[in-house]
């Protein structure tokens, strides 16, 4: 992978953090403002459905901001695009489809087959 590729990476992983860590801090923000009162339980188990799938997105871009930052750690220490398992290069096409991946294709197929095979 060239410098090129690797400035791309980088500036697209910051930005997707920053505006992860916006989100969280607007989240949060919201959810510690006011506290409206429902006349209507109906209205209020609506609200009560929607604060749960915001907190469960925001955990799930918890968890993807851990992948983010470790993919910047990786470009910094020179193994971006590198595979974990083969060494081989993972390739830009797979890196922009998924850019905190760790694996090649060929090593993710191998390894989701094996998944599949113990019923994982």
């Amino acid at each position: 992978m060239d410098q090129k590729d690797i400035e791309y990476f980088r500036k697209y992983l910051k930005d997707a953090l920053d505006d992860m860590l916006k989100q969280g801090e607007a989240t949060i923000e919201d959810m510690t403002g006011s506290v409206e009162n429902y006349a209507d339980p109906a209205d209020r188990a609506t609200a009560e459905s929607d604060r749960s799938f915001t907190l469960r997105l925001r955990d799930r871009e918890r968890r993807l901001i851990k992948k983010i930052q470790e993919a910047l750690q990786r470009i910094e220490d020179g193994s971006y695009g590198l595979c974990e398992e083969c060494g081989e290069d993972i390739g830009v096409p797979r890196l922009k489809a998924r850019p905190v991946t760790t694996l090649c294709i060929k090593c993710k197929s191998r390894q989701e087959e094996e998944e599949t095979l113990r019923g994982d």
